[in-house]
């Protein structure tokens, strides 16, 4: 009779220990994944600025040297990601391949009047509007550069939508965040109600608090470890997938941004669980043994 009692206790408490590591597992998955969208979002949002046009025109009869001394000293600074020198040669080269050569042989021969220039590729910090006025007035006050173009509307306008998009990620991670809490650290105060018994027993012989405590909470961190692992295991299979099918993602991913999701969802995982567990034993600790029945 003791035996079968036993038994069935010990198969609630593995019941109870199952459905908890598979609830924290799913809550993991979910932070998991929104962590992945908010991460591939800033990476797009920086590609997106870092790819908005701007060019400096430069004035006729300006020398070669003097174009490519302005373009080493863009180069040295902190907002520019790339620049590129672009001849009249080049220029009208470009020009035939987008209008067509039949739409450019008016241009009598050896005489361009494109001007050379040099493209230049902001930083994704400094890709807003208020940060390139700056800078082109700094450029217009040089006497060989003519004119600096970029399209002002498509700037504000990428930077007013990406601005409501992160606010909207961020606001639903916070949210979400608060739910995953709730969620694991209920679903460990379950696990941890089926031991009840136990821990007043070990406390009515003489343990200490500390002794007590500790081999649970060990397991409540190896519970999350668990979970984060299977959660990120499901997270990487959903990864492969979403490369095989939209093969442009490889453009924008970042392995050090991934890795540090990865990180934060173990991190989380463990820190909840493990703290869930600390509250839980020791509000059965300090509970009368009366009330454990109720």
């Amino acid at each position: 009779m003791v035996a079968k009692e036993e038994q069935y206790y010990k198969r609630r408490i593995n019941t109870a220990y199952f459905t908890s590591l598979v609830s924290i597992m799913l809550v993991l998955f979910t932070l998991g994944f929104l962590g992945l969208l908010i991460v591939h979002a800033k990476i797009l949002s920086n590609y997106i600025k870092e790819n908005i046009g701007f060019e400096i025109i430069i004035k006729p009869g300006v020398k070669e040297a003097d174009v490519i001394r302005l373009q080493k000293q863009l180069d040295t600074r902190n907002y520019v990601k790339t620049t590129e020198y672009i001849t009249k040669k080049e220029a009208l080269e470009r020009l035939k391949k987008s209008l067509g050569a039949n739409f450019v042989n008016f241009f009598r021969k050896g005489n361009n009047p494109l001007l050379p220039s040099i493209d230049v590729r902001f930083n994704a910090e400094w890709a807003n509007n208020d940060s390139i006025a700056k800078i082109e007035k700094q450029l217009l006050a040089k006497p060989f550069i003519k004119e600096v173009y970029y399209q002002k509307s498509l700037v504000q306008e990428i930077d007013k939508n990406l601005s409501k998009i992160t606010l909207v990620l961020l606001v639903l991670s916070a949210v979400l965040l608060i739910i995953a809490v709730t969620l694991m650290n209920n679903s460990i105060r379950l696990t941890i109600y089926s031991r009840r018994f136990v821990i007043k027993s070990m406390q009515l012989v003489g343990a200490t608090r500390g002794f007590i405590r500790r081999p649970f909470v060990w397991r409540g961190m190896l519970q999350g470890f668990y979970s984060a692992v299977i959660a990120l295991s499901l997270l990487t299979a959903v990864l492969i997938i979403a490369r095989e099918n939209m093969p442009e993602l490889a453009a924008i991913e970042s392995t050090k941004m991934i890795g540090f999701v990865y990180v934060f969802v173990i991190l989380l995982g463990m820190a909840v669980t493990g703290f869930s567990t600390f509250l839980s034993v020791s509000r059965y600790l300090d509970m009368n043994k009366q009330k454990l029945y109720f």
